[in-house]
């Protein structure tokens, strides 16, 4: 639990049923403005693509986006993933990127001035779009072959395939060795490489220079078959490193003083490499993550970021040192770094929708804890209710055994009544033994009972001694009753 909280700047609440995750927000300067200020761009799972320019107290009463809102269009399918880039050859201006399951579409953003108080009109122009043959599941872009002055993209399947295009033309496609689920996946422009996180759980990194020389894919094969004559080279990493565990997300800092860093989110570690595997240092992470962002860091040498955990915090480090931490109102799926009107905003996106732009401070919150109305003690009333509780805690104490006491009623009195005289006729099972008469003895027993259910009677004699009946049934009965019950002792056999 944090002692501050993220101090909140602007906010929108995204619809209602929507689904957002890591890919589906992005920032820059979509609409070429030219004014410094980056625009926030958020895709859904259901189509749904906003474009926001925030400003400080733009809410409406409904606590929703009001002037913030530049565009807002409905895609025909789900949005995965949206990044901002040179997208477009012979242009140096930047171009957004949508990844659909089954097409990737680069869109133009373009302002027109208003002339009444409506205010900028902004519209969404499709420049072209890629149909894909596969359902894919994540993208990265860079120059890619140290190229300058444009943005390639490389896209992965799910099937573990990378489709590489150059502006609106395909180039080529690789099959991934050893491939199982998709992993994360990210373009390193200083070692002009591509870094992923395969199913066995390790970090690999494939040269852009290998991937384009080696056998084309067309469709899948084994990987202990040799290539097709005539083809490449069979694909292999060029350097691995064991993570232990899957990766969340990975990143590479291209900041300008940033030291060659290649960042990995584990489930449960954070990894820091250098652009040759070996390992600066891993940071054992005591919460679960959620995203992950490096920003730059006023001191060389070193490498901050940003953390989101599952209990609604937002941590600060430097390299493995804890500088800040915030709290947060949700989970974030996402974190960027934005810069609209101050610098330094920190854009995070939550799973239902949710959009939230702080920053960090220690300002005091405005919220105060509501007064209580303050009323006349009845002095009378207070004494009487006292009373009654030092009564009870008496009782209480008088009565705390162990053992509970029994009641002062027994619940149950059994009296045995023997007859002065002998039966007539007897009433023995047998009537004689050697020729003499057995006679039998009647005794009544009366059962006085309060509230006992299913009770039973058991007559208990003393050879030679016998019992017609030796066992009786009581009836439950929820009142007190008497009953009273007979039955007859004879001797079995002559005492001599």
């Amino acid at each position: 639990m944090s002692l501050f909280k993220a101090r909140d700047w602007w906010s929108a609440a995204l619809g209602e049923g929507e689904e957002f995750d890591q890919g589906c927000l992005c920032v820059g300067d979509v609409d070429n403005s030219g004014t410094g200020h980056d625009k926030v761009v958020v895709g859904s799972y259901m189509g749904m693509l906003r474009i926001f320019s925030p400003h400080a107290n733009t809410k409406t009463s409904e606590g929703g986006p009001a002037e913030a809102l530049l565009l807002e269009v409905q895609l025909q399918n789900a949005i995965i993933q949206v990044e901002v880039g040179k997208f477009v050859s012979c242009s140096d201006l930047l171009h957004l990127a949508v990844l659909h399951p089954r097409k990737c579409s680069i869109f133009s953003v373009s302002g027109t001035a208003g002339t009444v108080e409506h205010g900028d009109q902004y519209q969404l122009k499709l420049v072209y779009e890629h149909n894909l043959k596969r359902t894919v599941c994540n993208m990265t872009y860079g120059p890619f072959g140290g190229v300058t002055g444009h943005h390639s993209l490389c896209i992965q399947s799910m099937d573990g395939m990378l489709m590489f295009f150059e502006q609106d033309s395909y180039t080529f496609g690789r099959f991934l060795p050893g491939f199982l689920l998709p992993g994360p996946l990210v373009y390193n422009p200083r070692t002009d490489s591509f870094l992923t996180v395969s199913s066995a759980r390790q970090l690999e990194s494939y040269k852009y220079e290998t991937l384009a020389v080696a056998t084309e894919a067309e469709s899948r094969q084994d990987p202990d078959l040799p290539p097709k004559t005539g083809g490449g080279k069979r694909l292999a990493p060029d350097w691995t490193f064991v993570l232990g565990e899957t990766a969340l997300d990975l990143c590479v800092p291209s900041y300008s003083h940033a030291s060659s860093s290649i960042l990995v989110l584990g489930e449960r570690n954070l990894y820091c490499l250098r652009d040759n595997s070996h390992i600066r240092f891993m940071k054992k992470l005591e919460f679960n993550p959620s995203c992950f962002l490096p920003y730059a860091s006023v001191t060389d040498g070193t490498t901050n970021l940003l953390l989101g955990n599952h209990t609604n915090m937002l941590l600060v480090y430097q390299d493995v040192t804890l500088k800040w931490a915030a709290q947060l109102s949700f989970v974030p799926v996402a974190v960027r770094v934005a810069i609209p009107e101050i610098k330094g905003v920190v854009v995070s996106l939550s799973s239902d929708g949710r959009l939230l732009c702080s920053y960090m401070g220690t300002d005091p919150s405005f919220f105060s804890t509501p007064k209580v109305e303050g009323r006349e003690a009845d002095y009378e009333q207070v004494a009487a209710e006292m009373k009654m509780l030092q009564k009870f805690i008496r009782e209480a104490s008088r009565t705390q055994d162990i053992l509970p006491k029994a009641d002062a009623e027994e619940d149950l009195t059994v009296t045995a009544t023997v007859s002065s005289s002998m039966d007539s006729p007897s009433r023995a099972l047998i009537q004689d033994i050697s020729g003499l008469s057995v006679p039998s003895v009647t005794i009544q027993v009366k059962e006085a009972r309060c509230v006992v259910q299913s009770s039973k009677l058991t007559v208990a004699i003393q050879p030679p001694l016998a019992v017609t009946q030796d066992q009786f049934a009581l009836e439950p009965m929820g009142d007190p009753s008497l009953e009273t019950l007979g039955t007859q002792i004879w001797p079995r056999h002559s005492a001599g």
